[in-house]
């Protein structure tokens, strides 16, 4: 079992994410599949709503980097009284976050990162203050059941400190794109360490640190990021 889930952090969640958006499976099943309790938000989080929900009991909770950067800035108390928030889905605000945790110094405050074809999270890390002094801020290590290799283009691994592409695997593997079997075999390709087993090409640039952390560093394609939506600019 996943230690994180059994921390006392997530013993009440919020559940405000879209049902079609991959991070309401995190939000519904870190709670549930663990004995744990949801709240389920009747509107759109708003800071009063963050300070009512903290009122009614949650703990922690999910926000995407734009509403996270959009509540520190408007008012990073309302995460006061919370034990955790995990936030990602684009290239974190330091500035932001270390808002959060200078108003906020009982808050651990979580990075994650997970493409929709690694449902939900893959990689994650609470952040220190001095972490977030300076870009970029680390991403974290793997999950449990999760592989993560920074390889260059002949798959082979790069050595700590050297960019490289991120590939994932691991039991929160998609399956592929459905119906597009060209697009699946390009993202998704045999493990070259794991016979039998696939990993999932991200495009992500990243390097590893010393320490085992993973550091974003941006795309190896034309990809881009508005709002938390990916943006293809060769399809549009």
């Amino acid at each position: 079992a996943d230690t994180r889930w059994h921390n006392g952090a997530h013993r009440h969640l919020l559940f405000h994410s879209p049902h079609s958006f991959d991070a309401a499976t995190y939000e519904i099943w870190a709670a549930l599949l663990n004995g744990h309790t949801l709240t389920v938000a009747d509107r759109e989080i708003t800071a009063p709503v963050v300070r009512e929900a903290v009122a009614s009991g949650v703990t922690a909770v999910f926000l995407t980097k734009a509403l996270f950067d959009l509540l520190a800035e408007e008012d990073p108390g309302c995460f006061t009284g919370l034990q955790e928030v995990w936030t990602g889905g684009e290239a974190a605000s330091p500035a932001a976050m270390s808002t959060v945790q200078a108003t906020n110094p009982d808050l651990t405050l979580v990075h994650v990162y997970g493409p929709t074809e690694t449902t939900t999270f893959a990689i994650c890390g609470p952040l220190s203050p001095a972490d977030t002094a300076h870009s970029p801020v680390p991403l974290g290590l793997p999950m449990d059941n999760t592989q993560a290799y920074v390889l260059d283009a002949s798959l082979a691994p790069v050595p700590v400190g050297v960019p490289g592409e991120l590939y994932l695997g691991g039991t929160g593997l998609a399956r592929g794109y459905d119906g597009q079997p060209a697009l699946t075999a390009t993202r998704f390709i045999p493990d070259p360490y794991h016979p039998g087993a696939r990993l999932y090409r991200t495009g992500d640039l990243v390097t590893r640190h010393p320490d085992g952390r993973l550091h974003f560093l941006g795309r190896t394609d034309t990809q881009v990021k508005i709002r938390g939506h990916r943006i293809e600019p060769a399809e549009t």
